[in-house]
């Protein structure tokens, strides 16, 4: 997908050989296949928003972010709720889709690739209804 995927926390490189040799290769078959980069004191995490000053640890988040560096889109869930993978690769699709069209199309809730998009322009206002059906995106 020409994507660069990396995992940060406040916990040590050791600490991540630890836990991708003892549980993420057990869920993932060779653990995970990208970087797990250490953020001790939480300086990336405070960049992000993301650090929790009081727990001293960076809480779970994730970010998109384009080729020119800026943030489109990022979540941020409490530990005790778990991440979408699929909604994640969505997404991505959905931006490069956007970027590979100049910002002429945009995509509609719950869009997957080789489904309508919506024509950016003043032509849409009021008709996107026309072009976009809610059973379309699940």
């Amino acid at each position: 997908m020409d994507v660069e995927v990396l995992a940060i926390s406040v916990d040590s490189r050791f600490t991540h050989k630890v836990w991708q040799e003892t549980e993420l290769s057990k869920m993932v078959p060779g653990g995970v296949p990208f970087p797990m980069l250490s953020d001790p004191g939480g300086k990336i995490g405070r960049v992000y928003g993301v650090y929790d000053d009081e727990g001293a640890v960076d809480i779970r988040g994730r970010f998109i972010i384009d080729p020119d560096g800026v943030i489109q889109a990022m979540e941020v869930l409490t530990p005790p709720v778990g991440r979408n993978p699929e909604e994640l690769i969505r997404q991505i699709k959905a931006f490069q889709h956007v970027r590979g069209t100049g910002g002429a199309e945009a995509t509609p809730s719950g869009w997957r690739p080789g489904r309508p998009t919506l024509k950016v322009g003043p032509a849409l206002v009021g008709k996107v209804w026309e072009v976009w059906k809610p059973e379309m995106a699940f």
